[in-house]
C-alpha cells in the first residue's frame, strides 16, 4: 500500500508524535479493517487531506468509503455529528470504531463535487437544499465544540503582534461575533465546513454533504465557508460573492446585515487561521472580508 509522502508529512506536521505513530501503523490498520469488515479496497481517493480515505466494496459489491483518522476528539466528534444526521442530507455512517478513528461511510456515486457545476444559480440552488436538509439541534449528552471556542483564535492572532490583518478588522470581527451571538435564538448543530468540495452528487439521493466538523453555534455561521469558496476562477469574484450573499439571504430568509456581520467575523477568523497555518490563500479569504465590509456599508 503506497501512502503519499505529502500526506505523511501533513499528518506528522499537524499531529506530531501521535501522527508519526499513526502513519507508521496505517498500513496494518487498513488491512485489519478490510478483513474485519469484509471489504475489498479499490484504492485511496486522490484528494487526501487529514484522513486516509479509501474506496471499498463489501462482499455483495456495495460501494463504501473507509475513512481513517488520527484518533482524537475531532474524529470522535465527526462520528457523533454523522450519527445525528443519520444519512439525511449527509452521507451515512455505517460502522465506526471511535477508539481507533475508523469509519465506514456510505459512498455517494458518482460523487461529483458541487464545484464541478459551472452555473452559479444551479450551485446556489443545490447548496441551499443541502444546507436546509442538515439543520439539527445539538445532540443530547455530547461535548459538541462551540464557535465561541473557535473565536479564541482572534485573540491568539492579536497576541502574535502580526499586522497583516489590520487590528481594526480583528476588533470588528470580535464585535460582530458578539452581536450575532447576542441576537441568536440559541446554538444548533452546524456542519462547520459546508462548501463546494464537501457537497457531492449521488444518483440515488441527489446532492449530499460529507465531512462535517460538528460545531455548536448560530445557524448564520454555517454559510460562510461556502460564500468565500471557489471564487478564484470567476471573472468578477466580487460580483459573484454579492450574488451568493443576496440569493442566500433572500431564499433562506436570513437577515442580510446579520449575515454580513457573521461573514465578516468568521471570514476574519479563517484568515487568521490561514496565517497561523502558513497557508498563502489567507489573502484571498481576507479580500472576501473586505468585500463583505463594503456590502455592509
Amino acid at each position: 500500500m503506497k501512502i503519499p509522502i505529502e500526506f505523511q508529512n501533513k499528518i506528522i506536521n499537524a499531529f506530531g508524535s501521535d501522527g508519526k505513530a499513526w502513519v507508521q501503523t496505517l498500513e496494518s490498520t487498513v488491512q485489519t479493517y478490510l478483513e474485519q469488515w469484509d471489504l475489498t479496497s479499490e484504492g485511496p481517493v486522490t484528494n487526501l487531506s487529514y484522513n486516509y480515505v479509501i474506496k471499498v466494496r463489501d462482499s455483495k459489491g456495495t460501494p463504501y468509503i473507509l475513512k481513517l483518522g488520527v484518533p482524537n476528539f475531532d474524529t470522535h466528534n465527526e462520528m457523533v455529528t454523522l450519527q445525528a444526521y443519520n444519512g439525511e442530507g449527509c452521507a451515512k455512517l455505517m460502522k465506526s470504531d471511535p477508539k481507533n478513528g475508523v469509519m465506514l461511510l456510505e459512498r455517494l456515486v458518482p460523487g461529483t463535487m458541487l464545484s464541478e457545476e459551472t452555473d452559479e444559480m444551479i450551485v446556489l440552488e443545490n447548496y441551499i437544499k443541502v444546507w436546509k436538509a442538515i439543520r439539527r439541534p445539538i445532540p443530547d449528552g455530547t461535548l459538541t465544540p462551540s464557535l465561541t471556542h473557535w473565536f479564541e483564535g482572534l485573540k491568539r492572532y492579536r497576541e502574535t503582534g502580526d499586522v497583516q490583518i489590520s487590528m481594526e478588522h480583528v476588533q470588528l470581527a470580535e464585535e460582530f461575533f458578539q452581536q450575532v451571538m447576542e441576537s441568536s435564538e440559541g446554538p444548533e448543530l452546524l456542519h462547520g465546513d459546508l462548501h463546494h468540495e464537501n457537497i457531492l452528487y449521488s444518483e440515488q439521493k441527489g446532492w449530499m454533504a460529507i465531512d462535517p466538523k460538528g460545531v455548536a453555534g448560530d445557524t448564520y455561521f454555517d454559510v460562510v465557508s461556502f460564500l468565500i469558496n471557489q471564487l478564484d476562477s470567476k471573472a468578477q469574484p466580487k460580483n459573484i460573492l454579492k450574488l451568493r450573499v443576496d440569493t442566500i439571504s433572500e431564499q433562506m430568509g436570513l437577515d442580510l446585515p446579520r449575515l454580513l456581520k457573521a461573514s465578516i467575523a468568521l471570514g476574519t477568523l479563517y484568515a487568521c487561521w490561514g496565517i497561523e497555518d502558513q497557508d498563502p490563500d489567507w489573502t484571498k479569504t481576507y479580500q472576501c472580508v473586505k468585500w463583505f465590509i463594503d456590502f455592509l456599508e
